[in-house]
């Protein structure tokens, strides 16, 4: 009876309303992704200054719509203030020695007050659509799909392209194999302070936007920043190897990126829909983080396991032909 009276009070037209909110937060996440993305899988660094560098990103913008600057300009100096962050952990790493996962804690760390000084000690800023003019707004939320999808398309030909490019490349290479890139004269220090500069730009980016969406800006705001741009990297990364299973352009996989982040928040609002205790939220992305970076996994190990029982097996035919 219990069970029943569950499943009859969830109502599926308030699941369809909640949808394109999801669908909006997710696209602004996956902004959030393209930088993890750039960090985690083109450097091979575990940068944990997006905690941080997210706040910023939203602080700043926060701080200079009210001081009356245009949504677009507050946008471009909050790229630029979470440039800075990334260089700050890029120095820590490259010039000073300190192992990457640290230098971004220490960064991280930092940037709770840097933060709160920027919103003038406050834990919190209102910044009011009706007040003050924005882009993307939650009141909105077709024309802030919209705008979101124009932004991420924009940003992912962009990176495209820089990647692309000479430069770009040493960055790649860099992070797949820094012993030849420096046997080839790539100064992959810089390369690092580089990628790490650029990626959390793109994270303070979906930190000024998430700003405006909901209408604040939370010295908290970031927290678990990380993990969610994990799980939108590698929901993305395995909802493409499914679909491109000889293997996609970078272009398409950095758009993947982008759908990994919409797909994450989709299962949240269902999760939220189900009412389960939003107090869980955490851990079910933690395990929806675990199960998709244990699939590729769990494939791998399935293939060679058939292929080695298809090896034993030719090798117990050919030895049983030669004894006949």
């Amino acid at each position: 009876m219990e069970l029943a009276a569950y499943f009859a009070s969830l109502d599926p037209v308030n699941l369809l309303k909640s949808l394109p909110g999801g669908v909006a937060q997710g696209i602004v996440w996956g902004v959030m992704a393209l930088g993890v993305y750039i960090t985690f899988r083109l450097l091979d660094i575990a940068d944990l200054t997006v905690d941080g560098s997210f706040t910023t990103g939203g602080a700043v913008t926060a701080m200079l719509i009210l001081g009356g600057w245009p949504a677009w300009a507050a946008v471009l100096a909050a790229i630029l203030a979470g440039m800075l962050a990334g260089l700050c952990t890029g120095l820590l790493h490259t010039r000073f020695g300190i192992p990457a996962i640290l230098a971004g804690i220490l960064t991280q760390f930092a940037l709770y007050s840097i933060n709160l000084h920027i919103m003038g000690m406050a834990a919190n800023k209102s910044v009011n659509p009706d007040k003050f003019p924005v882009f993307i707004t939650s009141r909105h939320v077709p024309a802030a799909i919209l705008t979101g999808l124009v932004i991420a398309a924009v940003l992912v030909a962009a990176l495209y392209w820089y990647f692309g490019t000479e430069q770009g490349s040493a960055v790649r290479a860099t992070g797949s194999n820094s012993a030849m890139s420096r046997a080839l004269g790539i100064n992959i220090d810089s390369m690092k302070v580089l990628g790490l500069g650029l990626s959390n730009g793109l994270v303070a980016l979906a930190g000024g936007l998430m700003t405006q969406y909901q209408g604040f800006a939370d010295v908290n705001m970031g927290r678990g920043a990380i993990v969610i741009g994990l799980a939108a990297v590698i929901i993305g990364e395995v909802v493409c190897a499914a679909i491109f299973r000889k293997g996609a352009n970078f272009g398409i996989r950095l758009g993947f990126i982008i759908a990994g982040g919409v797909l994450y928040y989709v299962v949240m609002t269902l999760i939220l829909w189900l009412k389960l205790n939003s107090n869980d939220l955490k851990l079910f992305t933690a395990i929806i983080v675990a199960v998709f970076l244990a699939v590729p996994y769990l494939q791998a190990q399935a293939k060679s396991s058939f292929k080695l029982a298809g090896r034993r097996g030719r090798v117990a035919r050919k030895g049983g032909s030669e004894h006949a």
